[in-house]
């Protein structure tokens, strides 16, 4: 049985995650908010952000970064593009 949330970034109803993806209250957040689209389109961002910034994931002042804007993407609020990225065009 797929289950459903109402995902935070899209505002309607979608096929939820199947588990938490990390541990502790911000994971259980997602798992509760956040559809498996909203969080596949976040990771596509993230590994792009990780890539272009040259982020090390080591790094606390790093990871805090990428903190930041996960809870900006979700909440639909401004976030950070990679220097001279374009996006595709559909």
């Amino acid at each position: 049985m797929v289950r459903m949330v109402f995902c935070r970034k899209h505002k309607h109803e979608l096929e939820g995650l199947e588990m938490p993806p990390m541990p502790g209250a911000k994971g259980q957040d997602i798992f509760e908010n956040v559809s498996k689209q909203a969080w596949g389109e976040w990771m596509a961002h993230q590994t792009m952000l990780i890539n272009e910034k040259r982020l090390n994931l080591m790094d606390m002042t790093d990871r805090a970064y990428l903190d930041e804007q996960r809870y900006k993407f979700f909440n639909d609020e401004k976030v950070d593009e990679a220097e001279g990225y374009v996006p595709q065009s559909e």
